[in-house]
């Protein structure tokens, strides 16, 4: 089909002007009328050629104009085009399906072979297919390596329609028509010094020793300055290996300064400085452990700084003998393999006590919070600070929503107590309404703000104080006035056991106190077998003094038939993974108390020769329960870490939402088989 070319709007406006200046004459003519009619017959006449001329005209030089300018727009296009084979940068034309459709002479330069080998910009950038190309706006911009060379991809979307519509008349294309213009930017030197200079930061860090007294007073007088010069030459070399500055700030105490681009082989390795300072042995019982703080990716040096003092405060709250590498918002954690070593001095539990008082007297109320579904340590703690604040005088209550089964016979004896308030255990909705800013909020047996009984409690107090026995995590309560993480005790109960022997000489402990406390620490040590030191057994003497009765205690965590029939079905039905591994699901249909019990299968599959570590699973209330078990060899809390939960080296718990049984089961058993490779186990 023939089409006409259409004029440019401007243009066409521009040729018009001989018709509306003939316009401005014929009324011209009329208006001379009026004043003589021989004058407006002679201006007519005058008019009428020049309407004859100007058509004459136009009809002959139509042509050449319309030949003018298609000439010149052919010159202006031929020097466009060849200003755009010339221009310095890449530059080319695809379809949508990605097709090349034309390169200037700098991109058939990066491609090679004059274009003619790479039909498709995928077979250029790999990462750039057909289905990138349908995005939405206007441009996209990508990133890819082609040949060794990094290319900054900006694509820009140049649809034809309006071209083709404006170029022709009568029928319009039907077809949508698109064609994409490409523009390629190396930036490889770009990016090789911005490595370099990120390379180049300075990063900040702490390094402690654990157990520096315990370590020295476990060996003669004469040898303790050759121990610890051992120690000095030990770290002055692993970190003068990686160009570092090492600088000691107290005994106990070393402040570090090294280059970022170290960080990865200090990864890789593992910071074997934490095994090779075990190796340090002249005589000494005890083996020196340390843990290292590091601070990377701060927008200054004072941030890093900040960011290591984090970071070893996490390694120190997870027990010691590990490094955490806090790099902005991201924390990782390195070691952590070994058993947390027991603090035999009690200064820190009391100046933890003086301060818990203070803070105590000085509000009204305290409400006291542990972690969902309470188990038997977080409500003997819970009961123990509620003893503490009943001493000082203030009004105590405790959120205690959903409780298991086996806790409740614990709970039965404070609401038949005529010594005991009516509303001692409160639901959220009433804590919340008791909550203003008079209110000291007191969390135990947690500090991750997830799992609290109810997190909005936490956002809502403006004093909050933590007591935990579990290792820290990135997800930590981070608003508390006082924190007392301490991951070598037993159970919170002990922790607790050893505040109120410091709280106030005026403190007298009811028995039935006595004995929810010593029940929580005979639950989480499983009878004094699991992370028993020499505190626990003074915590439990403290309580038996004070009226703890252990065949009360027994009576009131026995078993019903349908519980020991459930784990002993667990039990029965266990697997053994990757020959030391056993792995079971508890049924949770016929018990009301599926995660107790799951705790107790995992505790049950210890005692079987050859098994290193127990896990049991449990479907309960829309989530997969995880209890994680292991004497000395394996550590748990890794592996539940990985699977976003925590805990302590031989007790370890995680929580999957949203999975079933058999996937949570893969992802755990994927899990173990990735650290075993690497060697994390």
């Amino acid at each position: 089909m023939k089409h006409d070319i259409k004029m440019n709007s401007g243009l066409r406006v521009y040729l018009r002007w001989p018709a509306i200046l003939g316009a401005l004459l014929i009324v011209m003519n009329i208006v001379s009328y009026t004043f003589h009619v021989a004058c407006g017959i002679v201006v007519s006449i005058f008019v009428v050629l020049y309407f004859i001329i100007t058509f004459l005209l136009y009809q002959r030089y139509r042509k050449n104009i319309v030949r003018d300018l298609i000439l010149f727009g052919s010159g202006y296009a031929q020097i466009q085009k060849q200003l755009l084979q010339e221009m310095l940068v890449p530059y080319g034309v695809i379809d949508d399906t990605g097709r090349i459709l034309w390169m200037n002479d700098q991109f058939q330069e990066i491609v090679g072979q004059d274009g003619r080998k790479h039909k498709h910009l995928a077979s250029v950038f790999g990462e750039i297919t057909q289905d990138k190309l349908r995005f939405k706006e206007e441009s996209a911009l990508f990133h890819s390596v082609f040949q060794e060379r990094n290319y900054r991809v900006s694509i820009i979307r140049v649809t034809l329609n309006d071209i083709v519509d404006s170029l022709f008349i009568g029928e319009k294309a039907d077809q949508k028509v698109s064609m994409f213009a490409v523009y390629l930017f190396d930036e490889t030197e770009e990016l090789r010094y911005q490595r370099e200079v990120e390379d180049e930061r300075l990063v900040a860090g702490l390094i402690y020793l654990d157990n520096y007294e315990e370590a020295l007073d476990s060996i003669e007088e004469v040898r303790r300055s050759l121990l610890l010069a051992l120690i000095d030459r030990k770290v002055n070399k692993y970190i003068s290996s990686y160009d570092g500055i090492l600088k000691k700030i107290e005994k106990d105490k070393y402040f570090i300064v090294l280059k970022q681009r170290h960080l990865a082989d200090m990864q890789k390795n593992h910071f074997s400085l934490l095994e090779d300072v075990k190796t340090v042995n002249i005589g000494n019982q005890m083996a020196v452990t340390l843990s290292i703080g590091l601070g990377a990716q701060g927008d200054s040096y004072i941030r890093n700084y900040e960011y290591a003092r984090t970071a070893i405060d996490m390694a120190l709250g997870r027990g010691g003998d590990q490094a955490v590498l806090k790099a902005g918002e991201n924390i990782t954690y390195y070691g952590g393999k070994t058993h947390t070593l027991e603090k035999n001095t009690r200064v820190k539990a009391r100046v933890k006590a003086h301060a818990l008082r203070e803070l105590i007297e000085s509000k009204e109320k305290v409400i006291i919070m542990g972690h969902q579904i309470s188990d038997v340590d977080c409500i003997g703690a819970a009961i123990g600070v509620y003893r503490a604040a009943k001493t000082s005088g203030r009004r105590a209550n405790i959120v205690a929503n959903s409780v298991s089964s086996s806790v409740k016979p614990l709970m039965e004896r404070f609401y038949s107590n005529p010594d005991y308030e009516e509303d001692l255990f409160i639901n959220n909705e009433q804590a919340l309404e008791r909550m203003d800013s008079n209110t000291l909020l007191v969390v135990v047996d947690t500090n991750r703000p997830s799992y609290t009984e109810c997190p909005e409690l936490l956002r809502k107090a403006r004093n909050v104080v933590v007591l935990d026995h579990h290792r820290q995590t990135r997800d930590v309560i981070d608003n508390a006035v006082l924190s007392y993480v301490e991951p070598y005790a037993s159970s919170a109960c002990e922790m607790v056991a050893e505040i109120l022997q410091y709280y106030s000489d005026d403190l007298k402990i009811k028995s039935i106190d006595a004995d929810a406390i010593y029940a929580g620490i005979v639950i989480d040590t499983n009878n004094f077998m699991n992370k028993t030191g020499v505190r626990t057994f003074e915590a439990a003497a403290f309580l038996r003094r004070n009226g703890a009765d252990v065949t009360r205690v027994r009576k009131l965590f026995r078993d019903d038939m349908m519980d020991y029939k459930a784990k002993a079905e667990a039990v029965k039905n266990a697997e053994v993974f990757e020959t030391h591994y056993a792995i079971s699901v508890c049924p949770s249909e016929t018990s009301d108390n599926p995660t107790v019990i799951g705790a107790q299968t995992a505790n049950e599959l210890l005692g079987i020769r050859g098994i290193k570590a127990s896990f049991v699973l449990t479907d309960f209330n829309g989530k997969i329960y995880i209890s994680a078990r292991s004497i000395d060899e394996v550590n748990v809390q890794v592996i539940m870490e990985r699977l976003g939960g925590g805990g302590h080296m031989s007790v370890a718990g995680a929580q999957l939402p949203d999975m079933g049984v058999e996937e949570a089961k893969k992802k755990l058993k994927d899990t173990i088989v990735e650290m075993m490779d690497k060697k994390d186990i």
